[in-house]
């Protein structure tokens, strides 16, 4: 079994892939969702639906950009908190003095 840093240096890891919300409204908004996009389909035309697909595309780059963005002030945050926690500083208990 290769380790998580083999893995990542190979290309092996795809979390955007991977994760699976376990919410319970996830699915019932997806399902809303392509709901609502085959009512917008049925009610325009063939060429503002294209147009329509074309911003709804724009707005899921720009949620991705986001997520990918979350993701990584997340890690960057968990990291400081592990160095914080292994080397000590910032002890949470208050000195006596």
């Amino acid at each position: 079994m290769k380790s998580i840093l083999q893995e990542l240096f190979n290309g092996s890891i795809y979390p955007d892939e991977l994760i699976i919300s376990r919410d319970p409204d996830y699915s019932l908004l997806s399902k809303k969702i392509s709901e609502m996009m085959n009512m917008w389909r049925n009610k325009l035309s063939k060429d503002e639906f294209a147009e329509f697909e074309a911003l709804m595309d724009l707005r899921s780059e720009v949620d991705s950009l986001h997520a990918e963005a979350s993701f990584m002030y997340g890690f960057k945050l968990a990291t400081w908190i592990m160095i914080e926690v292994i080397t000590g500083k910032g002890e949470l208990v208050r000195n006596k003095n």
